[in-house]
């Protein structure tokens, strides 16, 4: 089982003003809890022993609801805070420096929400697809046709079982922010701010990118229109 995490909290959230003007976006409610929470969950589910998250804007807000979070976790939080935003990629390499850089990373987004399907954990999912032999990095893609609440780009397409970006955003798919991933990918990158876009490239270009179809739906939260309409249709059910 792997049992390391990492969730990424550190965006400015612009465009999910005002509610985000007073507190980061993994902190907006959505079905009267913060976005951060969803993810949190699933990691404890799972059974991790570590994670870390990282923080930027209104890092202070975000840090003391983790403190307080983690009486209640069954595992250790570690902090790691970015004085400068240090990007999608940057942001990951310098927090993984908390972890085993021998082990896997399931790597999870504070600010958007997995929900499982019925029959199967997300989580399970992927780690069941799991190959490191053959693979340094494994997505989990949604298909758009699942995304009826909140917008969706067809980032990806799957070709003879395999992940190809399409960059014209043609694909049938949006990578839903989960991944696994070897901290040795990192390995030769800046320790200045770059876009983790890089690294799912390269792992594709060597043939070393894995993926699986999340069979729940993710809802992809940007803007308060976003949350409103989420938390509706959690209210209705």
């Amino acid at each position: 089982m792997i049992q390391q995490g990492f969730i990424l909290a550190a965006g400015l959230g612009q465009r999910m003003r005002p509610l985000s003007n007073d507190k980061p976006k993994p902190m907006v409610e959505v079905h009267g809890r913060p976005m951060i929470d969803y993810a949190l969950d699933q990691l404890a589910a799972h059974g991790i022993t570590r994670c870390v998250i990282n923080t930027h804007y209104k890092a202070e807000v975000l840090e003391d609801y983790l403190q307080q979070k983690c009486k209640s976790m069954p595992f250790d939080i570690i902090i790691s805070r970015e004085e400068v935003l240090l990007d999608t990629g940057g942001g990951l390499k310098q927090g993984l420096r908390f972890l085993d850089a021998s082990q896997p990373v399931i790597v999870l987004s504070g600010d958007s929400i997995l929900v499982d399907a019925p029959h199967i954990k997300t989580l399970q999912q992927m780690e069941s697809a799991w190959k490191p032999d053959t693979s340094d990095m494994l997505l989990s893609l949604q298909p758009l046709n699942t995304m009826v609440l909140t917008p969706g780009v067809g980032d990806y397409t799957i070709k003879e079982s395999k992940p190809i970006r399409t960059l014209d955003h043609s694909g049938k798919y949006m990578w839903n922010s989960a991944r696994i991933i070897k901290p040795s990918i990192f390995d030769g990158t800046p320790y200045t701010p770059f876009s983790f876009l890089q690294l799912m490239d390269a792992a594709q270009n060597k043939n070393r990118l894995s993926a699986v179809i999340h069979e729940g739906t993710w809802h992809h939260l940007s803007t308060p229109d976003d949350v409103k309409h989420v938390t509706d249709a959690w209210d209705v059910k």
